[in-house]
């Protein structure tokens, strides 16, 4: 075993084309001991050298399922978190860079929940009537109070599944920290916009009077994805405007506006598949992060498919961003030299009941 990591100041100023050969040797040293896992968001520098790719929830399972010993997450903190929840006790996962977070997953803090439990005990008992449901999109410590708490983890593309099992168990939900997904969900299933109230954790009693949460079906926490929030109803305007035969599919972290006028509305595993399995010839205005409808709008070319970015501005995700070449490799080649770098390790405590949150997720899907 080699005493000291190598250090990434020796990767900061190297090209991309010497990284790239780098990764490839030394994921070849590593063989099967090491498998990188992408989610499609991440940049195309990154996203080429990646084993398995997919969006939160498919990395989710492929982590539970993955043999290797080192898990190289090629996503942000939350997804790695995941990664070592769901994985074997011999397994690592590793997060090539540190920085790599999420700005909706902070707008949530335990502390912020554990507040607002506390403040709804003054009007209901929570834990009799509020099922807690937090986005995959999420701290480890979140997923842990839902599985205190009888509650659940959600994806975007089982958020409706997940709703009807919390409504199945208690009358209300608290749903964080993105309000638009929850939003979308519920209006999916019917509760009006009423009987979703946001609530501000940043106003006591989360700025809501008591009759307010007494009539609630959903509380909606006030949180939303910076990529998504860009994309605005004139985007959609404008596109069919031009072309009145264009479709249009959205994230359900878009507003409610732009998904109540969008064709389609899901998660990235079915935008991609709507786009394949569309005509050839079709148009496309696609909500979602534009590495992914980069992409998709290079694969499906060939079939004379366009697809384009729905906000003139471009909108990346800029934490996820933050993986580059050279964090990728100077954390494999760390591998190869017998150190471990970056992991990311949840409290056993923590782990156990963010697992169980996880596990009836994942039966339910």
């Amino acid at each position: 075993m080699q005493e000291e990591v190598i250090e990434f100041e020796q990767f900061d100023t190297l090209q991309d084309d010497a990284c790239e050969q780098r990764i490839i040797a030394a994921k070849a040293a590593l063989g099967k001991r090491a498998i990188i896992l992408a989610h499609h968001y991440q940049r195309a520098d990154v996203y080429k050298h990646a084993d398995l790719t997919g969006d939160s929830l498919g990395l989710s399972r492929l982590a539970s399922q993955a043999d290797a010993k080192y898990l190289v997450f090629c996503g942000v903190h939350f997804m790695a978190e995941v990664a070592d929840i769901l994985s074997k006790p011999e397994q690592i996962s590793i997060l090539p860079d540190l920085s790599a977070g999420c700005s909706m997953a902070d707008m949530a803090s335990l502390s912020k929940v554990e507040r607002a439990w506390r403040e709804l005990a003054n009007v209901i008992d929570p834990d009799e009537t509020i099922t807690p449901a937090t986005y995959i999109n999420s701290a480890a410590d979140l997923k842990s109070f839902c599985g205190k708490h009888g509650g659940i983890v959600c994806t975007s593309s089982n958020a409706l599944d997940i709703l009807k099992w919390s409504f199945s168990r208690r009358e209300k939900v608290l749903f964080f920290p993105d309000q638009h997904l929850g939003r979308w969900s519920g209006h999916k299933l019917g509760v009006s916009q009423d009987e979703m109230p946001v609530w501000d954790f940043d106003e006591p009693m989360g700025g809501l009077s008591q009759e307010q949460i007494r009539k609630a079906k959903i509380l909606l926490w006030k949180g939303h994805c910076s990529v998504h929030q860009m994309f605005q109803p004139q985007h959609i305007l404008n596109f069919r405007n031009q072309y009145p035969d264009g479709l249009v599919i959205s994230h359900p972290e878009c507003s409610f506006e732009v998904c109540n006028n969008s064709d389609y509305v899901g998660s990235t595993e079915f935008i991609i598949n709507t786009i394949q399995e569309a005509k050839r010839g079709t148009r496309w205005l696609v909500g979602t992060e534009l590495n992914l409808v980069s992409r998709i709008a290079e694969e499906f070319k060939p079939e004379e498919k366009i697809i384009q970015f729905m906000s003139p501005t471009v909108c990346m995700c800029s934490t996820m961003a933050r993986i580059d070449p050279q964090h990728l490799a100077w954390t494999l080649e760390n591998l190869v030299a017998g150190k471990i770098v970056n992991q990311i390790s949840v409290p056993e405590t923590e782990a156990k009941l963010a697992k169980l949150a996880l596990q009836r997720m994942l039966e339910i899907s």
